[in-house]
């Protein structure tokens, strides 16, 4: 078997990627007032790949731009700037809209909340077969519903569950069909954006256990969306932490978790219980996001930094690489935090 080369293993390529949203008010009020428009830079510079089989989590609090990453590389929002190259194609350059299905089919999405992402009108088996029949990946409504049984049973769900309606399930269940309805179209990459969030612990368990079997059993690639460090310890092989807007931190997981570099990496994993009372130093993740229509200049992170000095104010850090982690601090590259 001939060896794969780097450059084929990566499966998603993000580069530059942005996207500003105009919040501006209304032209009228803005003329009256003489109040110039607003810009809210969502998605700012964020750069990162995926190799095929991998799962990349990205973290960080609400409103830091990981979920509108997630829809930019799914094409339901434009981006303002940067590409998503997607198995060596750039999804900006595909012209045809017959070629655009053929890669969409390869790439899905689960979504946050399974009481809301199901059609309440349609039974189970119609939800799953949809993606089955636009695309046209089988013909016959025999092979159809067969094949639709399959994938219930892959999520671990009863085949006669097809007759039944969303509201029949429990949240958990919900979020199975949804998966079940994500992997009917056969694809090799999911973009999961925060699909335990709203399920119990022990349930979240479950379907993070799920999606790991699929993993191993389908040779998916996973990019997943979280704001909880304890869940993506246990799904992910790397961990991008982001702060409005952009990506501040980039590790494999167990170098993240042993030595986290950023200081808001450090604060967020302090945030995590401590369950065997290790006793180990904790840092509370203090003072409040900045105003993302107005950030600080300089580094983001600096007015809540208990190492920012007048560089940190004043010059924005890019990432470089220390050791393996990719960390955008000037403490860091300086020696004030030790790498």
């Amino acid at each position: 078997m001939p060896e794969v080369t780097t450059k084929s293993r990566v499966l998603l390529e993000v580069r530059d990627l942005a996207r500003d949203f105009d919040v501006s008010r209304p032209w009228l009020n803005r003329v009256l007032e003489g109040a110039p428009r607003q810009l809210l830079k969502a998605v700012d510079g964020v750069s990162f790949t995926i190799d095929r089989g991998e799962t990349l989590s990205l973290v960080g609090e609400s409103g830091c731009g990981k979920s509108t990453v997630a829809r930019l590389i799914c094409g339901l929002y434009a981006p303002s700037r940067g590409a998503v190259v997607f198995d060596g194609a750039d999804m900006a350059r595909i012209g045809k809209r017959s070629q655009m299905l053929r890669m969409r089919r390869r790439f899905q999405m689960i979504f946050q909340d399974p009481y809301a992402s199901l059609n309440p009108r349609w039974r189970v088996g119609r939800i799953i077969a949809e993606p089955i029949r636009q695309h046209g990946i089988i013909q016959g409504e025999a092979a159809i519903r067969r094949r639709v049984g399959e994938l219930l049973g892959d999520v671990r769900l009863s085949p006669n569950d097809a007759e039944k309606f969303p509201h029949e399930f429990s949240g958990g269940q919900r979020q199975r069909i949804s998966i079940a309805r994500a992997l009917s179209s056969n694809p090799e990459f999911l973009v999961c954006d925060e699909p335990t969030s709203a399920l119990d612990v022990s349930v979240q368990a479950q379907i993070l256990n799920l999606m790991k079997d699929l993993q191993r059993e389908h040779g998916l690639t996973y990019l997943f969306i979280s704001h909880n460090l304890a869940v993506v310890s246990h799904i992910s092989n790397r961990v991008g932490v982001m702060y409005l807007g952009r990506i501040v931190e980039i590790a494999p997981t167990r170098t993240l978790f042993a030595r986290p570099l950023h200081p808001y990496t450090q604060m967020l994993q302090s945030a995590i219980p401590d369950i065997t009372m290790s006793g180990r130093a904790r840092t509370p993740v203090a003072g409040e996001v900045p105003n993302p229509l107005d950030p600080p200049p300089g580094c983001s992170f600096n007015p809540r930094c208990p190492h920012a000095n007048d560089r940190c104010r004043s010059e924005r850090p890019e990432l470089r690489d220390f050791g393996g982690t990719q960390v955008a601090c000037h403490a860091v590259e300086e020696g004030r935090i030790p790498a």
